[in-house]
């Protein structure tokens, strides 16, 4: 069965917001695309289409067809994020990992919000300190 990738018009945002942070790279995943720090996902986009990846249809409680973005998050927040339902949701393969549903109404400036807090949590001291700090 041919798989539906995720589309260039939710890449592109996904891509100026990731590839703009310190020693980003890019990567075509087992299923969708995701963003590294070294060698850190700390963002996934994934195409579900009728109920594949089956773990993360699983997890976002839908067999789409839909775009999902998973990252990472403090520890503290993943309640809050399970509290908040739709568009968010928690998977179970780590314990500080939250996806969020991508579609027609998804605030990008949130998302990149988002994205940047999951590249801090996983990026070393020194790289997350440009980020959250500026450049010196």
């Amino acid at each position: 069965m041919e798989r539906t990738d995720v589309s260039a018009e939710v890449l592109e945002p996904l891509r100026s917001i990731c590839l703009a942070l310190p020693e980003t790279t890019e990567e075509q995943a087992w299923a969708g695309t995701r963003w590294m720090i070294r060698a850190s996902n700390f963002a996934h986009a994934v195409m579900i289409d009728d109920g594949w990846p089956p773990a993360y249809a699983r997890a976002a409680g839908t067999d789409g067809p839909c775009v999902v973005l998973t990252f990472r998050c403090p520890l503290d927040e993943v309640e809050v994020y399970r509290a908040a339902g739709v568009p968010y949701f928690v998977p179970v393969w780590f314990p500080n990992i939250v996806g969020i549903v991508l579609d027609d109404s998804t605030d990008w400036d949130m998302v990149g919000e988002l994205i940047i807090e999951s590249y801090c949590e996983l990026a070393p001291r020194k790289l997350a300190a440009l980020v959250i700090n500026g450049p010196r």
